[in-house]
């Protein structure tokens, strides 16, 4: 049979034209639904304890709930060692634990069986505390640049990550939260850098205790989207950080490259209901820079 490589051509571009326009009805339709569901969601702002100002946490509580900022993310081990104190500061408030900042001991990819017994032992005690609090989940990276020595990037390494983070995501969900998997840039931790990479990772596993997280900071350096990033994914997002663009401080310290719009449009898309927390340092007046900062994010968010 002889082919006629023109008729093949112009077939092939018709039909190619023909799933384009399916295919742009399809996502027309898709995004009005989001549009109507983004204009529902409502942006909920969390500080990690340094971001308010104030000498205690009844203080910084006190600054938060004045301020509209109805989350708490503590790191894991000020909140084991705190406790109690944590909870009696929190009754009452309007104020919420999102996520709690790691706080684990060793590193699950080590390549000694004694490191990742601590870490899986922190972890453990982190979770249940966490349950206790009502935290949406306890923040884990793999392993960080500086941790050595380390599993090398295999398929097999993988697989010993997802049969970790399993054991892990079921005991969470026994404890009403969860593990969220944290991508950093590549000067902080190879091994997972993006959030479609630890996305990935969850769908593989399967469990809802399993979730994982975006950094706007790690994501300057490592996306191409924000709202991409965001969207890749989808209903495994369980938290976000938020920092300036540049020098990681304070939204806004950063002038003109802090803008959150992309990736605040990827939220609204997903329906994102947990938290955007402050994870970053502050080079002016706290008292002056948090509510500029908090402007910012809220009025972004209404542009997205």
């Amino acid at each position: 049979m002889t082919l006629d490589r023109r008729k093949f051509i112009k077939t092939t571009i018709a039909g190619s034209a023909a799933m384009a326009i399916g295919g742009c009805s399809s996502f027309v339709s898709a995004g009005t639904d989001n549009k109507e569901a983004s204009g529902k969601t409502k942006l909920n702002l969390s500080f990690q304890e340094g971001t308010a100002p104030g000498a205690n946490l009844t203080e910084k509580f006190d600054y938060m709930e004045e301020h509209g900022v109805v989350g708490f993310e503590p790191h894991g081990k000020a909140m084991l060692e705190r406790l109690q104190e944590m909870k009696e500061a929190l009754s009452g408030r309007n104020i919420k634990v999102s996520a709690i900042c790691a706080g684990f001991d060793g590193f699950i990819l080590s390549t000694d069986p004694a490191v990742r017994k601590q870490c899986r032992d922190s972890m453990a005690e982190l979770i249940i505390a966490a349950g206790e609090l009502e935290s949406t989940g306890v923040i884990i990276v793999p392993a960080f640049n500086s941790q050595v020595p380390v599993m090398p990037h295999t398929q097999e390494t993988r697989d010993f990550l997802c049969e970790q983070f399993d054991e892990m995501g079921t005991l969470a969900r026994e404890h009403g939260t969860t593990v969220i998997l944290e991508p950093l840039n590549r000067r902080e931790a190879f091994y997972l850098r993006q959030v479609g990479d630890a996305a990935s990772i969850c769908r593989d596993i399967n469990n809802p205790g399993v979730k994982c997280m975006g950094d706007f900071w790690h994501m300057v350096w490592e996306e191409n989207s924000d709202m991409g990033a965001f969207l890749s994914a989808g209903e495994h997002l369980q938290h976000v950080h938020v920092a300036s663009r540049k020098r990681r401080s304070m939204p806004g310290e950063d002038g003109d490259a802090d803008n959150y719009v992309n990736g605040f449009r990827g939220l609204k898309m997903l329906g994102y209901d947990k938290y955007v927390s402050f994870e970053c340092g502050c080079q002016g007046d706290r008292e002056v820079v948090v509510p500029a900062a908090l402007e910012l994010l809220r009025r972004q968010w209404e542009e997205a």
